[in-house]
């Protein structure tokens, strides 16, 4: 594939302008955005991404559209389960609502640097050394069999959020725990400290370099084209945010995304070993000749990743433990939520909330008993959070007739 230097400064020229508008025109302002907007927000960015394989399709072909594609729908699913830990980390640290956007963003920034950086490490190394796509292969099964595992338990995830930098910031830089606004710094008794908003990005930070190691080898698995990696990789973070308040009610109801990502990234490490053989340097390996094995063709490799996903998402979506998931996390997030909110927050968000958390709290008795007792971890503390929920509503509604 030949890539012209100028075609790569468009490319990259585009992408820095997308972050900026994102930024200038969205996160900068402090907000919640509402579902259209997230809606219409991912939709472009997804339209973008769709058309600008169709573009490769005119300029070099099928076969290089379709591993982008193939590239893109991987790195989209595994983006979409970063967002799982990144849910956790701002949970965590009570990141207002308003201010997440600014926090994504940045951890989008991030994570393209991080993943450009090991992009062009990761294709100066299979170009002196072909072997690598062995290390990348059984690196990918190791991953896809941890996550068959469950060894990345919801308290690992969690554990994210206070990661050994945060730990160290906190133990010897002076913090605070109250937020300014979106500040990073802000002043307490005459002293200038650190926000949280510096901590949780620190963690977001960290956290993107860490998935950056699982990404990279999936994607190389698919095509070896520096940029279609690049290319792909960028499109899947570009509309993350948007697409973080447009799936954040659904995220905790993908209770299958894990096997379905485990499946997809064994997958490819079996097709990167199979390449490997086929390209085979190793001496101790067929006295160091190409083993002639079948390889997987790029088609296949995107109609076995996208019906997995749509496999996932279905089971997920439709099965009676994705609905008990959507009922017992829902109670108990809208629950948090109203009462976190302030005194003087708008009459309209105090209604919201208080009405999700009701229909939420009117479900429960409709989830049976064996996914209760699955999904709550202390019941007297699950109720004790929902009954001073609604003790507040009725309290206000008593005192001011508005919930």
């Amino acid at each position: 594939m030949e890539v012209s230097g100028l075609q790569w400064g468009i490319t990259i020229a585009v992408i820095v302008g997308l972050l900026a508008y994102d930024f200038i025109f969205h996160a900068r302002k402090p907000h919640e955005p509402s579902i259209k907007e997230a809606a219409l927000w991912t939709s472009l960015y997804v339209s973008l991404a769709l058309i600008f394989g169709l573009l490769i399709l005119f300029w070099d072909g099928p076969g290089f559209a379709a591993q982008y594609y193939a590239g893109f729908v991987t790195e989209q699913a595994l983006s979409v389960d970063n967002l799982f830990v990144f849910l956790i980390i701002m949970a965590s640290f009570k990141v207002p609502r308003a201010d997440q956007q600014k926090v994504l963003l940045f951890g989008i920034v991030v994570a393209l640097i991080a993943r450009t950086v090991f992009i062009f490490i990761g294709a100066a190394a299979i170009n002196r050394w072909s072997a690598l796509f062995y290390v990348f292969g059984l690196f990918l099964l190791y991953t896809a069999g941890n996550l068959v595992k469950g060894e990345v338990t919801d308290k690992d995830e969690g554990d994210e959020a206070n990661n050994v930098m945060v730990r160290l910031a906190k133990r010897f830089l002076k913090t605070t725990d109250e937020y300014d606004g979106d500040k990073l710094f802000t002043e307490v008794d005459g002293k200038r400290v650190m926000t949280p908003m510096l901590l949780v990005m620190v963690a977001i930070g960290l956290t993107d370099i860490m998935f950056a190691l699982d990404s990279i080898p999936a994607i190389f698995g698919l095509t070896q084209e520096t940029y279609i990696v690049f290319t792909a990789t960028a499109f899947s973070l570009m509309g993350l945010r948007q697409l973080y308040f447009l799936i954040d009610g659904l995220l905790d109801r993908l209770i299958y995304l894990s096997w379905g990502l485990a499946i997809i990234l064994g997958f490819i490490g079996v097709k990167l070993i199979l390449h490997a053989l086929h390209e085979n340097t190793l001496p101790f390996i067929n006295d160091g000749e190409p083993v002639h094995v079948v390889e997987v063709t790029t088609g296949f490799s995107l109609a076995v990743i996208l019906g997995v996903l749509v496999v996932t998402v279905l089971a997920s979506l439709f099965s009676p433990k994705g609905r008990a998931v959507r009922i017992v996390n829902g109670a108990r997030d809208w629950a948090e939520r109203y009462l976190d909110l302030p005194e003087d927050a708008p009459r309209d968000e105090r209604v919201k909330a208080a009405e999700k958390m009701t229909r939420y709290r009117d479900l429960l008795p409709t989830v049976k008993e064996k996914y209760r007792d699955e999904l709550i971890e202390s019941e007297a503390r699950y109720h004790d959070l929902l009954e001073r929920a609604h003790g507040l509503k009725q309290h206000r509604i008593a005192e001011t007739g508005t919930r």
